[in-house]
């Protein structure tokens, strides 16, 4: 059965909801559902990981291309951490350079999400955070990841927009996208995820 390789942080784990609830998890349903058999996604993502941490994380991972899909989404807490936009430029390109490789070296079987604006949360509002200056920050994370996969020839997926059209949808810790959010994600992901096993 295709293999999928799932790259990211607590988005792509799905902190505070249930296994099944997961971006991944759904995507994996929906594939199938559509008459693409996709094995379960190995996921390589834990909760605040950084790029750098994200890419730590893969050398120790048990890996094993090439892969018929690999997703990545990665970025939100370089931008909770308030580290330069120019350091995520750089280890974004290494990400998405090893993305394409575990993928067989075929662009085409990678897509990246963008990163969700957390500043519309419950979470931010509690932490007097300053909402416009993060979705500013987050704008251009998000442009230098959707310009990168542009040259690359990869697709770009934009959850984004869907964060801050649905505020509401979130788990009980404020912070983290709901089940119900997950599932807008995994529809806007799914063209993508069928046109790369197709591909």
């Amino acid at each position: 059965m295709p293999s999928w390789l799932a790259l990211g942080d607590s988005y792509t784990i799905g902190e505070a909801v249930a296994t099944h609830e997961r971006w991944p998890a759904v995507l994996a349903q929906r594939l199938r559902r559509a008459g693409l058999p996709i094995g379960e996604p190995q996921i390589v993502a834990v909760t605040g990981w950084t790029t750098d941490e994200l890419a730590q994380g893969m050398d120790a991972a048990p890996l094993a291309p090439p892969y018929a899909l690999v997703t990545l989404q990665i970025g939100v807490n370089n931008q909770y951490r308030g580290r330069p936009a120019e350091d995520y430029r750089s280890e974004f390109a290494g990400l998405l350079a090893r993305a394409i490789t575990l993928a067989g070296e075929r662009a085409t079987r990678v897509v990246v999400a963008s990163i969700p604006d957390w500043g519309v949360t419950r979470f931010a509002a509690r932490q007097g955070r300053d909402g416009a200056r993060i979705a500013a920050e987050l704008d251009i994370y998000n442009a230098i990841a959707g310009d990168a996969c542009r040259r690359a020839g990869v697709r770009f997926v934009d959850v984004t927009g869907i964060s801050r059209r649905h505020p509401e949808l979130l788990a009980e810790d404020g912070l983290h996208p709901s089940a119900a959010q997950y599932v807008l994600w995994a529809e806007a992901i799914e063209p993508g995820a069928r046109a790369a096993l197709r591909s």
